[in-house]
C-alpha cells in the first residue's frame, strides 16, 4: 500500500514537472534529467515507469483524457435530443482546472502526439454520441457522424485553445457555450449577422 502511494506520488511529481518545464522551455529542449531533477525523483524511478519523456507525456495526456471522460459522462447522458452545451461547458471547466496541461497539449508540444491523442479520443467519443443520439431519436444523420464529429471537435479545440491561452478569459465559460449553442442551432450565416439566405 505504501509502495502504491509512493508510486502515485512519484508519477504525479514527474507529470507536474513535465508540464512546468514544457511551459518554460518547450518539450524539445527537455531531458529526462531535467524532469527528474525538477520532480526530485531518481532517474531509476523514472525509468521504472516510463521509457522516455514522450512516454511520460503520453501517460499525462491519457490521464487528462480519463479525467475529462469522467467529467463528461453525466453531461452527455443528460443530452438526449440535441446540443445542450453541457458537455462543452464541462470541458471548459475541466480546462480551467487543468489549464497548464491543456495549454501544452493544445499547442502541439511533443511533436503533436498528445494533441493527436486528445483530438482522436474526443472525436471518437463524439461520433459515438452522435450515432447514439440519432438512433435514440429515430433520425438519420445527413452528414457522416465521423466527419461531423471531426468538424465539431476541431471547432471545440480551436475555441478551447484560444480560451485557455488567455491569462484571464475575456468570456466566461457559460457565455462561450451560449454562443456555441447559438452557432450550432442557427449556423454560421446567422452568426455573421445575416438573417436569411436569399
Amino acid at each position: 500500500m505504501a509502495e502504491d502511494r509512493r508510486t502515485r506520488r512519484s508519477r504525479r511529481a514527474l507529470g507536474a514537472a513535465l508540464v512546468e518545464l514544457v511551459l518554460e522551455r518547450g518539450c524539445a529542449a527537455l531531458t529526462v534529467e531535467d524532469i527528474t531533477e525538477r520532480a526530485d525523483v531518481a532517474r531509476a524511478t523514472f525509468y521504472a515507469h516510463f521509457r522516455d519523456k514522450e512516454d511520460l507525456f503520453a501517460r499525462v495526456t491519457a490521464d487528462l483524457l480519463a479525467g475529462l471522460a469522467e467529467r463528461l459522462e453525466p453531461a452527455v447522458t443528460d443530452s438526449v435530443v440535441g446540443f445542450t452545451g453541457k458537455p462543452v461547458l464541462e470541458m471548459l471547466r475541466h480546462a480551467r482546472e487543468e489549464r497548464d496541461l491543456y495549454r501544452i497539449v493544445l499547442r502541439g508540444e511533443g511533436d503533436g502526439k498528445p494533441l493527436r491523442m486528445f483530438t482522436d479520443a474526443v472525436a471518437l467519443a463524439t461520433a459515438e454520441e452522435f450515432r447514439s443520439r440519432a438512433e435514440r431519436n429515430a433520425v438519420r444523420p445527413r452528414i457522416d457522424p465521423e466527419l461531423l464529429a471531426r468538424v465539431w471537435v476541431g471547432e471545440q479545440i480551436a475555441v478551447l485553445r484560444w480560451w485557455v491561452e488567455q491569462e484571464s478569459p475575456s468570456l466566461p465559460a457559460e457565455e462561450v457555450v451560449r454562443m456555441l449553442l447559438d452557432l450550432a442551432l442557427r449556423g454560421r450565416y446567422w452568426a455573421s449577422g445575416f438573417e436569411t439566405l436569399d
